[in-house]
């Protein structure tokens, strides 16, 4: 069985995320125990997405979310921080420009998808119009109906041109987060990430657990799955998010082009001109 199978949405499930454990660590001890693997699947990740890129036949999106304080920017950073930037890109989605609220709703999130070759991760995505519009009572029921099925038939459409799409929600508690808030407050080099609104937001906090229950309920899809990882563990979430992307990743027989130019010809033209042998 796939490893990633035990934390994968599957299509027509009924997910209650209180009955999901976000301080699972599947048998680990610690995060010492873990770092050999976790480099392990950093490592891999690279070599992977050296081969997506050359191939330049096939792209990834990856999109994350979590409530606030959920450790969207640690997983970029620690995980997929390992990708040569020059065939990544990060995404954020923070509230919509003038520009944005101008255009539909995917507007800004079919500019950013990945070109053939590239990696874009989605810091935040486009179900924030499903998420913040919906539990502060800026759509209503229908129209968030609307944009599931939008949702839906965007992720195919990418999906039957070559993207692959992974999904993960970044599962910590609510008092998990509280901690990571205070810890914001007490450390200098954090201060500018401090937003009065994480705190007030918290008063939400069961409204956007439905909220993305119904995301994962309506939204997952075999093109396009949603992924929950337990994350209360920083270390357990990175080894797990990068093994879920090394595994979709290897399952896709990434193969190197084939050499434009007669290899051996080439060798024997500058290895002769050069005078050396080494090559």
């Amino acid at each position: 069985m796939k490893f990633s199978k035990k934390y994968r949405v599957q299509p027509g499930s009924h997910i209650h995320l209180a009955r999901i454990d976000p301080d699972g660590q599947d048998g680990l001890l610690d995060k010492q125990d873990a770092q050999p693997l976790i480099q392990h699947y950093a490592d891999r990740l690279r070599e992977l997405q050296y081969r997506l890129y050359a191939e330049s036949g096939r792209s990834l999106l990856i999109c994350l979310q979590a409530m606030d304080a959920g450790g969207k920017d640690g997983t970029i950073r620690h995980v997929l921080g390992y990708m040569n930037p020059q065939g990544c890109r990060v995404q954020a989605f923070k509230q919509p420009t003038p520009e944005e609220q101008a255009h539909d709703f995917l507007w800004r999130a079919h500019r950013a998808v990945p070109a053939k070759g590239e990696v874009v991760i989605f810091n935040r995505s486009h179900y924030e119009d499903v998420l913040v519009t919906r539990v502060h009572g800026m759509i209503d029921t229908e129209t968030c109906e609307l944009r599931y099925n939008a949702i839906q038939q965007f992720e195919k459409h990418l999906s039957d041109n070559g993207t692959h799409i992974l999904k993960f929600y970044l599962h910590i508690s609510k008092d998990e987060q509280l901690r990571r808030l205070k810890k914001r407050l007490d450390d200098p080099a954090r201060w500018w990430k401090v937003s009065e609104a994480d705190f007030l937001e918290r008063e939400y906090w069961g409204d956007y657990r439905h909220a993305f229950e119904d995301i994962f309920n309506r939204c997952s899809s075999k093109e396009a799955p949603w992924f929950i990882i337990p994350a209360n563990h920083k270390w357990y979430r990175n080894l797990v998010v990068s093994r879920i992307v090394v595994e979709h990743l290897e399952s896709l027989d990434l193969q190197l082009p084939e050499a434009t130019v007669d290899i051996e010809a080439m060798r024997r033209k500058y290895c002769e001109a050069a005078h050396c042998s080494s090559l």
